[in-house]
């Protein structure tokens, strides 16, 4: 049964990562997950033959086609504030703009949620709508907002932002409200029911520590996930599909895109690729069922193809019938995932075919 539900109004994956792991370049033909379509945006910047998204929440897809269309019809900044990167009093009349551009199901969709167009489009999932709820009911409590503020106005060194994290943000009241907010209950609601099946022990403690890297092995202040997860926008820290420098670039790509509702499998069916984004879709599988997964992108991918994917508590890796076939990349991987600036996931792989 598809799920009409916006989960994700915005990709929550790294796209900076995602792009150096990948490596796609002229002639590559790039399968992605789509989620709000973010990602698949951005790996346009990078001039591939095709990316072709696939999810099976037809929501989702929704949220691409009009991403697609706001790239159409409107100017860069314009696009900020239909997304809410930022402040507008507007978004219906920049909605109405783009209206024309969208696919009927896209068009039919979006006139029916003209709340969530008000706004943002990136506000408008399950997930956004739980950090909102973070934000607003238990952040307050663990830190008042002068201390947010000097959270996100980042520190030169890593040094200096481990020690003013662990002097100032890692309080005992930081750390239980925090374990609160990610319990199973409240976060497995947040994202897919299903979201804790495949995970062992504490989830809140193996965040919290990843939590802990992201916001000081990177600089806060250039870090777009964290702004939005404290701030309810991006500020000047924008995520790669929106930043200035690559919009004419996606703007003139836009055709090279594709986007399809159904699983993964029935487009992998449309092989070769050369680069696959599969963001986390592993972990809520047994391992069984994601060797064979891994299987199938083996067979789908050419000679030399990059498999990038995340891991939020369940690490999922090709097991040994897979040895030789798919290659994990670890000081790639490795490397990558200690610059992540998105403070959720716990592992980050890139695997080649071979």
């Amino acid at each position: 049964m598809t799920d009409p539900t916006i989960r994700y109004a915005q990709v929550w994956e790294d796209a900076d990562v995602l792009a150096e792991a990948l490596d796609v370049g002229p002639g590559d033909r790039v399968l992605s997950i789509c989620s709000a379509g973010d990602n698949a945006l951005a790996l346009l910047a990078d001039d591939p033959a095709a990316v072709v998204a696939v999810d099976l929440n037809p929501a989702q897809t929704a949220c691409l086609a009009l991403r697609v269309a706001a790239f159409r019809s409107l100017e860069h900044g314009e696009v900020l504030e239909l997304v809410g990167s930022r402040a507008s009093d507007r978004r219906g009349p920049l909605y109405a703009r783009c209206r024309p551009a969208l696919d009927d199901h896209a068009r039919r969709f979006w006139d029916a949620h003209v709340g969530v167009v008000a706004a943002g489009i990136g506000t408008g999932g399950t997930f956004e709508r739980y950090f909102r709820l973070f934000r607003r009911r238990i952040l307050p409590l663990a830190h008042p907002r002068l201390r947010v503020r000097h959270l996100l106005s980042g520190a030169p060194t890593v040094a200096d932002r481990r020690q003013w994290y662990e002097a100032h943000w890692d309080t005992w009241r930081w750390r239980l409200l925090f374990r609160v907010a990610t319990s199973r209950a409240v976060l497995g609601k947040a994202r897919y029911p299903t979201a804790f099946s495949q995970v062992e022990g504490s989830a809140a403690d193996r965040l919290l520590g990843r939590v802990r890297e992201a916001v000081t092995a990177t600089d806060p202040a250039q870090n777009p996930y964290l702004q939005w997860v404290l701030t309810g926008t991006h500020g000047d820290a924008l995520p790669r599909y929106l930043r200035a420098e690559h919009f004419e670039a996606i703007r003139d790509r836009l055709d090279r895109l594709s986007w399809h509702v159904g699983p993964l499998e029935a487009v992998l069916g449309d092989a070769p690729f050369s680069q696959f984004n599969l963001s986390d879709v592993f972990e809520y599988l047994p391992p069984a069922d994601a060797d064979a997964l891994f299987a199938r992108v083996a067979e789908a991918g050419t000679p030399g193809a990059r498999l990038a994917h995340w891991s939020v508590l369940a690490d999922r890796r090709p097991g040994p019938p897979l040895d030789g076939r798919l290659v994990r990349l670890n000081a790639l991987a490795d490397r990558l995932h200690a610059v992540d600036k998105a403070p959720f996931y716990t592992a980050f792989h890139v695997h080649e075919v071979r």
